[in-house]
């Protein structure tokens, strides 16, 4: 079975649902203590980002061991991750973090995880990765379109609901056809992804939303799907 659960903020989301994310990841993966890995490559590996996710999984019990690609920790990512049952993408510059994972084969290896069964799950540029294209704001002062790895059909745009910036720029892109129809998501709003189908629209926290963003018949259209209180 093919998994991938995307939240709707990165550094945000974790340690402040309640712990919500956090159970959630842990047990789609079927196991009480999965092996658990976090990928802070769009942060540039900041140590803070890395403590804040241990800290979290910590609690509940769950070691999680970091990738790091700036200062690398192993030189075969492949073997590397082949042992983890979560991997989790951490938030930062997504256009960055594609770029260093190419370099090293992380896509790839990824891809091989999610085959295998892993559960692939992230926040922001861990969110918006998977899809075919997302909106970032890795280039300073602008939100912008970019490819993504595709796995995952259409677009998504992270931080609905606290950047003000987003919401206009996801919906005219959309409405011109600049990019394909998605799903934008509140901060504690997530999708989980079943064999590369839609699952569930889930709310980590009071009030988050998964907003479907289209154009239907020439017109924009946007509606909220029913979220699960995870």
């Amino acid at each position: 079975m093919q998994q991938i659960i995307a939240v709707g903020a990165g550094y945000l989301a974790v340690g402040r649902s309640g712990m919500h994310m956090e159970q959630y990841l842990i047990s789609a993966t079927g196991k009480r203590k999965p092996r658990t890995c976090f990928l802070p490559t769009a942060s540039a590996d900041a140590p803070d980002y890395v403590a804040s996710v241990q800290a979290a999984f910590g609690y509940l019990g769950v070691k999680v061991d970091p990738l790091y690609l700036l200062k690398p920790n192993t030189a075969d990512v492949e073997r590397f991750l082949s042992k983890y049952d979560l991997i989790f993408v951490g938030g930062g510059n997504t256009r960055n973090m594609l770029a260093l994972w190419r370099a090293w084969g992380v896509d790839a290896a990824l891809r091989k995880a999610y085959n295998r069964g892993a559960v692939l799950a992230g926040g922001s540029a861990g969110a918006i990765c998977w899809f075919e294209q997302g909106l970032t704001d890795s280039v300073p002062g602008k939100l912008l379109p970019m490819d993504c790895l595709g796995w995952l059909p259409g677009s998504c745009c992270p931080h609905y609901d606290s950047e003000p910036g987003r919401r206009p720029a996801y919906r005219k892109l959309v409405a011109t056809g600049k990019v394909k129809a998605g799903l934008a998501l509140d901060d504690l709003g997530a999708v989980h992804y079943i064999n590369g189908k839609l699952h569930a629209a889930l709310a980590f926290g009071r009030g988050a939303r998964v907003h479907q963003v289209r154009r239907v018949k020439g017109k924009l259209s946007e509606a909220l799907l029913p979220t699960t209180t995870a």
